[in-house]
C-alpha cells in the first residue's frame, strides 16, 4: 500500500509528463494524489522541491539499473552490450520517469538538488569503473575518462531514445540495439579484445 509521499509523487510524475514543468500545479497534484492542502506542505514546501525530489529519486533507479548490468565476469564486449542494454530497457520499460530525467530542464533545480545529483552521479562512475578498471589495465578496452567513456556507451543510444520519448521515432528503440552495440564496441573496445559471446537478452 502507498504512502501519501508516494502518492504524490506518483502525481506529481503524472502531471509534469502532461502539463511539464511550468504548467503544473500544486492543486493539479494534490487533486490526483486525493490529497488535502496540509499533506502537500507537510512534505513538500513547493511545486519545485516535490520536483527536485522526484528527479533523484527516478535518478538513483535509473543509476541502479545501469549498475547492476555489469559484473567482474563480464569482459569489454559483453559488459558494452549489456550497459547499452540496460539503458534501452529501464528507458522502454519507463517511459515516464525517462522522459522526466532526461527531457525537463534543470535549471529549476537549486543547490540542494545539484549536490544530491553530483554525489548520484559519482557513485555511477564508482559502479561502472569497479568492471572497468581491470579491462583497461588488461588493454582490453581504450584508455580513456570515466566521462568520455560513459558518453560514447550511453550518448548515442541516449540521443535515440530521445527521440523515441518525444515522439519523433516511433519505433521500439531495443530494436537497433546490435547496431548501437557495434557503433559503441569500434569506439571502446581495444582491437584483440575477447569477443562478446551470445545475445544482448
Amino acid at each position: 500500500m502507498s504512502t501519501a509521499r508516494e502518492d504524490l509523487l506518483a502525481a506529481g510524475l503524472a502531471v509534469f509528463d502532461r502539463d511539464g514543468f511550468e504548467g503544473a500545479t500544486v492543486a493539479e497534484i494534490r487533486s490526483r494524489a486525493r490529497a488535502s492542502n496540509g499533506s502537500f506542505f507537510h512534505f513538500f514546501t513547493s511545486k519545485k522541491e516535490l520536483a527536485g525530489t522526484l528527479f533523484l529519486e527516478i535518478l538513483q533507479a535509473y543509476h541502479a539499473a545501469i549498475i547492476s548490468s555489469v559484473d567482474a565476469s563480464c569482459g569489454a564486449g559483453e559488459g558494452v552490450a549489456r550497459l547499452i542494454h540496460a539503458h534501452l530497457d529501464w528507458v522502454v520499460s519507463n517511459r515516464r520517469e525517462a522522459r522526466f530525467l532526461f527531457e525537463i530542464s534543470r535549471s529549476e533545480w537549486g543547490e540542494e538538488v545539484r549536490g544530491a545529483q553530483r554525489t548520484e552521479n559519482s557513485r555511477l562512475t564508482d559502479g561502472i569503473e569497479r568492471w572497468r578498471a581491470p579491462l583497461l589495465a588488461r588493454g582490453e578496452l581504450l584508455p580513456m575518462s570515466a566521462v568520455l567513456f560513459f558518453s560514447q556507451i550511453i550518448g548515442p543510444a541516449q540521443i535515440f531514445c530521445r527521440a523515441w520519448l518525444s515522439g519523433r521515432h516511433t519505433g521500439d528503440p531495443r530494436e537497433q540495439i546490435e547496431t548501437l552495440i557495434a557503433c559503441a564496441d569500434r569506439a571502446v573496445v581495444a582491437s584483440g579484445a575477447p569477443e562478446r559471446t551470445g545475445g544482448t537478452s
